[in-house]
């Protein structure tokens, strides 16, 4: 399976996890959540794109994480090479951004 899918699934895919929200937020470059932070600002410098969508290890849909977040969670005090988008997650649920905005986020320690 490719770390990076460029291609936008089709809404009715993922009728459990999708909402109308949802929809408009599943096109752009798709990869895996446990992606380190450091390469998902390479994904998105190089897909010139503002945001990842974001798949667990069956592919289904967990949310969105933009560029300027992962900026911040880089610039941040706690930051190390190892930190990966499953560990920036909101405790309370699955995604890092979903629906029309950011969730609460924090670094997983």
């Amino acid at each position: 399976m490719p770390l990076v899918q460029m291609q936008p699934r089709p809404t009715t895919a993922d009728p459990v996890h999708s909402t109308t929200a949802d929809a408009t937020d599943m096109t752009g470059p798709q990869v895996w959540h446990d992606m380190t932070v450091e390469v998902a600002l390479s994904v998105t410098a190089a897909a010139g794109t503002g945001h990842l969508v974001l798949r667990d290890e069956d592919g289904q849909y967990v949310g969105l994480v933009t560029r300027a977040r992962l900026a911040a969670v880089r610039d941040s005090h706690g930051y190390t090479d190892r930190i990966r988008l499953s560990d920036i997650t909101d405790s309370a649920g699955p995604s890092v951004e979903h629906g029309g905005g950011p969730a609460v986020l924090g670094l997983a320690g």
